[in-house]
């Protein structure tokens, strides 16, 4: 039976860790490809997107293996197969960004049309213009995309630096392009480039390769191509929605938490929203410590999903299920993807008091909900679900617990280890 299993109880407390970041892993392992060699990553969580990143690469001829419990060592050949096969990137689509590493040392690319979370339509146009930009061209046919690089007028094909202005702060675009342009010939300059620490932990390791990337972490990157770069070694930044979600359960069951790996510059205006709901946060020398008494009841706000510093679209399901128990109402606004609101119906049946409209949902905070069967549509969602089923009276039943595999260690574990009652059913 593919689920979790919750039953409400007191409070929660212990330590945890996030572990690393899944946004920020899934690139850097597709960043290898810019390098013959080994390079090895620490701090990689074992999770489904990971194995399927994996198994992507090893189409394309590279060889990953887990050389630890947290570190990856990724062999890349001279030459590899210089395409993303269907079948897997249908199943995640941050595998799009081999896209740019391809382009960038082989001069060539076949990608499928990606795939992921069911929470709307996201083309990747952005992605094209922007390489396009740098001197690739695109046929999209059959389900793919098959990107090439001139190369009449030098030895071997290679893009050339440029001005490139997103049209939005895209965090995949960003990295797609990030990667193209450190083999590119000159400079690029990328606007409205995304800002988030995934971003400025690629341009680390990017850097530690040998490439010149300077300005990661604004919206104004700034890069110098090289000739070529080396394989290293590079240890994952924490992963900040995984650290969310620990707090929201703090939040919700009540206890005191401490997750000793997370960041609070990492998220910063989620902590702020966190705080003014009533959960104590601070940064202490074991790692951020979150408190919530059980016997206070947590207080509405309003939240609006934004490009980072912002809040982010990941940390809305977190924050929707805080908001099912907390005293008033809060107006939740999605600025940034359509569909993301399909969770919404399974806290419903909970009890959950939640008006959807386009891109906003009222929520009506109720003093419990009630356990209940629901399925999990994404990652988040899932997780949050669970969390949920730890204000439920009764016992409430995940289905589809694999959504939350993709992004979530030994979820079930974990929150175990802080007191909860949660069992995932071999």
């Amino acid at each position: 039976m593919d689920r979790f299993v919750v039953n409400s109880n007191g409070p929660l407390s212990g330590t945890v860790r996030a572990g690393g970041a899944k946004n920020s892993v899934l690139k850097l392992m597709a960043a290898c490809l810019l390098a013959e060699g080994r390079h090895v990553l620490v701090n990689v969580p074992r999770i489904t997107d990971v194995e399927i990143m994996a198994e992507v690469l090893a189409a394309m001829g590279v060889t990953v293996t887990w050389e630890g419990p947290d570190e990856l060592a990724i062999e890349v050949p001279a030459d590899v197969v210089p395409e993303a096969p269907y079948d897997l990137v249908e199943k995640m689509r941050a595998s799009v960004v081999v896209l740019g590493p391809l382009l960038a040392r082989h001069g060539r690319a076949k990608v499928s049309m990606p795939g992921g979370d069911d929470f709307g339509h996201r083309p990747i146009n952005m992605h094209l213009n922007a390489l396009e930009a740098l001197g690739a061209t695109f046929e999209t046919s059959h389900g793919y995309v098959e990107g090439r690089v001139d190369s009449s007028v030098m030895s071997r094909p290679r893009l050339l630096g440029t001005h490139v202005v997103l049209e939005y702060p895209s965090h995949t675009a960003t990295d797609n392009v990030l990667m193209a342009a450190v083999l590119a010939k000159g400079t690029t300059v990328i606007e409205n480039a995304a800002r988030e620490p995934e971003i400025a932990d690629l341009a680390n390791y990017l850097n530690t390769m040998g490439a010149r990337v300077s300005g990661a972490g604004t919206s104004r990157l700034v890069v110098e191509g090289v000739d070529e770069l080396r394989p290293g070694r590079h240890t994952v930044i924490p992963d900040r929605v995984v650290a969310a979600t620990f707090l929201a359960a703090t939040g919700l069951a009540g206890g005191d938490v401490v997750i000793e790996d997370a960041r609070a510059d990492h998220m910063d205006m989620l902590l702020r929203k966190l705080t003014a709901m009533g959960i104590t946060i601070a940064q202490e020398p074991e790692g951020l410590r979150a408190v919530r008494e059980p016997s206070h009841r947590l207080t509405s706000v309003d939240v609006a999903t934004l490009p980072f510093p912002g809040v982010a679209t990941d940390y809305k399901p977190l924050m929707v299920t805080l908001l099912t128990v907390a005293d008033g109402v809060g107006i939740v606004t999605e600025n940034l993807f359509t569909g993301r609101f399909r969770y919404v119906d399974e806290l419903r049946r909970m009890g959950a008091d939640i008006r959807t409209e386009g891109h906003h949902a009222v929520v009506r905070g109720v003093p419990r909900l009630s356990g209940a069967p629901v399925r999990s549509s994404d990652i988040r969602a899932g997780a949050a679900l669970v969390l949920a089923g730890l204000v439920a009276e009764g016992r409430t039943e995940v289905y589809d617990a694999h959504h939350v595999d993709r992004g979530y260690e030994d979820f079930a574990g974990k929150l175990a280890h802080l007191g909860a009652r949660v069992e995932r059913p071999a």
